[in-house]
């Protein structure tokens, strides 16, 4: 058994996971479920549309669609959002509440840099590599 047996099934979980709390930001902001902290958001503002990215790249995440650019976005927005809202209250994140803000954005970027993981429509979408072997060596050939 390799050490790394359940990384490829646990990035999925990862992204699943944080696609579904990342849409719940989203709604927050553009349905007002559940209730956004910062009251109602009006249509067209900056928040709203961070509230539009957070679902549409939350539900695309969610399905492992599109995974890799999606998640570079999301995690540009989290990076933005954390220096535009959180950072200028406090060099800490701790104290400017965007501990969030920084894990997402780095969540985001490991899916943009490692893929989805094998449970996502990116990964069926793929086609399956197949290895040629030499008969006499059992070494791997190049194709064609």
């Amino acid at each position: 058994m390799g050490e790394g047996r359940y990384a490829p099934k646990a990035l999925s979980l990862l992204r699943i996971v944080a696609a579904l709390l990342f849409l719940q930001h989203g709604t927050s902001k553009v349905f007002g479920f559940p209730p956004f902290p910062g009251g109602d958001v009006p249509v067209g503002s900056l928040f709203w549309i961070a509230g539009v990215i957070e679902i549409f790249g939350g539900l695309l995440l969610l399905a492992g669609f599109l995974s890799r650019p999606v998640a570079f976005l999301m995690s540009g927005e989290m990076a933005i959002g954390y220096w535009m809202i959180h950072a200028p209250d406090s060099t800490f994140p701790l104290l400017n509440k965007g501990e969030s803000a920084i894990l997402f954005c780095f969540i985001f970027l490991l899916i943009a840099a490692a893929g989805p993981g094998p449970w996502s429509l990116d990964a069926k979408r793929r086609k399956p590599v197949v290895a040629i072997e030499d008969s006499a060596t059992g070494e791997p050939m190049p194709e064609g």
